[in-house]
């Protein structure tokens, strides 16, 4: 049975990163830091990356985009 754990793990695997609008749109997932946390915790390298965007008002922000570092399966 698939869970938010799983399919944010499936999907980090796949993609290599995520944001949190990502986890969202895709994976149905609100609270992606929590389950990154519970990844990390197992094992699992994940780098937070703060990054600058656009918001809808054109104004730059900065968010954490999750990349994948490990290399366990």
């Amino acid at each position: 049975m698939a869970t938010h754990k799983t399919r944010l793990l499936a999907y980090l695997k796949q993609y290599g990163s995520i944001t949190s609008l990502q986890a969202i749109q895709d994976l149905g997932n609100t609270r992606l830091a929590a389950y990154i946390f519970i990844l990390r915790d197992e094992g699992h390298t994940i780098k937070g990356v703060n990054i600058t965007i656009s918001n809808r008002w054109g104004t730059k922000t900065t968010i954490t985009q999750y990349v994948y570092e490990n290399t366990r399966n």
